[in-house]
């Protein structure tokens, strides 16, 4: 499962970059918004970091309008993927933005009948939401399953990005999935690499090795 950073915090991706497990980047205009910056200052320098694909999102929530923005983002780089809603509208501008190549990421997917018709329209990623559906009820972290699962069945090349991933728990499940890709929040990010007993192994280790030494 590959790992892709949920932020547009330039710092915080600058640091992780350095662990060597980057692999991608999505954001979208909340993330946005929290940097008090806009979209235009911010994805140019995340995909300079970042070697896998960044998702930009656009806004508009017509067919022509994201197609416009769609065309336009791409031409920051070359690993520009493009959001869209998991909307009518928004599976029309995937199904001609595929024609063109360009690469699209389907966001706010909350069933697997959604996730069938963003990959059947020409999806790259698609992205079910587990925290969300977490939050009525619902058990996200089974939707990706069984999305992963019907998409290998029917022989369906889009690739499943577990997004709104909240806590450890939703991570390593998601990892049981087959799902090829989950997007972390820099706070999730941070505890995957924590544990007591490494803490208290090494602590072991080198106090032995000071004792070795006398």
């Amino acid at each position: 499962m590959k790992i892709f950073m949920d932020t547009a915090n330039v710092e915080e991706i600058k640091g992780y970059v350095d662990w060597g497990i980057v692999y991608g980047v999505t954001t979208n205009p909340s993330l946005i918004a929290k940097t008090g910056r806009t979209q235009a200052e911010v994805i140019p320098e995340i995909a300079a970091l970042v070697e896998g694909p960044v998702s930009a999102e656009v806004i508009s929530t017509e067919c022509e309008g994201m197609v416009k923005e769609a065309r336009e983002l791409v031409k920051i780089a070359q690993n520009i993927v493009v959001k869209i809603p998991c909307i009518p509208e928004g599976l029309k501008a995937v199904k001609i933005l595929t024609a063109e190549g360009i690469k699209t990421n389907v966001t706010l997917v909350f069933s697997m009948s959604q996730a069938l018709m963003a990959a059947r329209a020409g999806a790259t990623y698609v992205s079910p939401f587990i925290g969300r559906l977490d939050d009525i009820g619902v058990d996200g972290v089974q939707l990706v399953a069984n999305i992963v699962q019907a998409f290998k069945l029917y022989g369906i090349e889009t690739e499943v990005i577990a997004a709104s991933v909240r806590n450890l728990e939703h991570v390593e499940k998601v990892m049981l999935t087959g799902c090829q890709i989950a997007t972390i929040p820099t706070k999730v990010l941070a505890q995957m690499i924590k544990h007591d007993l490494t803490d208290k192994g090494l602590a072991t280790f080198l106090a032995d090795y000071e004792k070795s030494k006398k």
